[in-house]
C-alpha cells in the first residue's frame, strides 16, 4: 500500500512539472518592474550589482528577517547539541583515525585562498556577483574544511558569538541611522555614494554587506562546529 501511494505521489508531481514545462515560455523583453530597478538602482544607490542594491536597501527589512532566522537556527542548534560537547571531545580525543596527509596538505594550501575569496565576495558584492550572505557562506565552507582536515582544532564560540552580535548591533544601528538622517531603514545614503564602479562607492552598501558577511560567516561556522562528531 505504501509503495502504491509513493508511486501515485511521484506520478502526480511528474504531471504537475510536465504541465509547468509545457506552459513555459521565455520572456523576450524585461518587465516594467525589472526595467525600473535596472535603471534606478545604479542611479539612486550607485551600485552596479542591482541584486545587492535591492536586497540590502530596498528590501532591508526582509534581509533583517533573514539574518534573524539564521540567528535563531544557530541558537537552536547550539541548545540541542551543546549538551553533547563533552561527549564529542572525548570521542575525538580517543579516536585514532584522522584525515590523510593529502587532506591536511590540501587544506593548508586551499584554506587561505577560500578565506581570501570569501572576503573578496563580501567586499565586492556591490560591484559584481556576491555579497554578505554569499561571502559568509564561503568563509563557513572554509571552516568546514578546517574541521575535516584538523579535527583537533577548536573554534572559540565565545569570540564568534561576540563578533556576530556586534555585527548585528552595528547592522541595525546603520538601519536606524538611515531613518534619522536619510529616507528610511538601511538607506545607503548615510554615506556618500562615491565614484560609480569603485570599491568605495554605493554609500553604506559595502559596509552593510561586510557586516552581513561577518554575521553570516560566524553563525554558520558555529552551526557547522556544533555538528562535529
Amino acid at each position: 500500500m505504501k509503495r502504491v501511494c509513493a508511486i501515485l505521489a511521484v506520478l502526480m508531481f511528474a504531471a504537475m512539472f510536465l504541465g509547468l514545462v509545457q506552459a513555459y515560455s521565455e520572456r523576450q523583453a524585461r518587465s516594467p518592474l525589472a526595467e525600473y530597478y535596472l535603471t534606478q538602482v545604479p542611479r539612486e544607490l550607485g551600485a552596479p550589482n542591482v541584486v545587492t542594491g535591492i536586497l540590502i536597501t530596498y528590501r532591508g527589512f526582509d534581509t533583517l528577517g533573514e539574518v534573524a532566522v539564521l540567528f535563531m537556527v544557530a541558537a537552536a542548534v547550539g541548545v540541542l547539541l551543546g549538551s553533547k560537547k563533552e561527549q564529542r571531545a572525548k570521542t575525538s580525543s580517543t579516536d585514532g583515525k584522522g584525515p590523510s596527509e593529502l587532506v591536511r596538505t590540501g587544506a593548508e594550501v586551499i584554506l587561505p585562498l577560500i578565506f581570501l575569496f570569501g572576503a573578496y565576495v563580501i567586499m565586492n558584492g556591490h560591484l559584481s556577483a556576491g555579497g554578505g550572505f554569499q561571502g559568509g557562506a564561503v568563509v563557513a565552507s572554509g571552516v568546514m574544511l578546517l574541521i575535516l582536515a584538523m579535527p583537533a582544532s577548536k573554534l572559540d564560540h565565545g569570540f564568534l558569538s561576540v563578533t556576530e552580535s556586534l555585527a548585528g548591533v552595528l547592522y541595525v544601528s546603520i538601519g536606524i541611522l538611515g531613518i534619522i538622517i536619510a529616507d528610511g531603514f538601511l538607506d545607503s545614503h548615510v554615506l556618500p555614494l562615491g565614484k560609480f564602479g569603485t570599491l568605495l562607492s554605493a554609500g553604506a552598501i559595502p559596509l552593510i554587506s561586510a557586516l552581513l558577511g561577518i554575521k553570516v560567516g560566524a553563525e554558520l561556522s558555529v552551526v557547522i562546529d556544533r555538528f562535529r562528531s
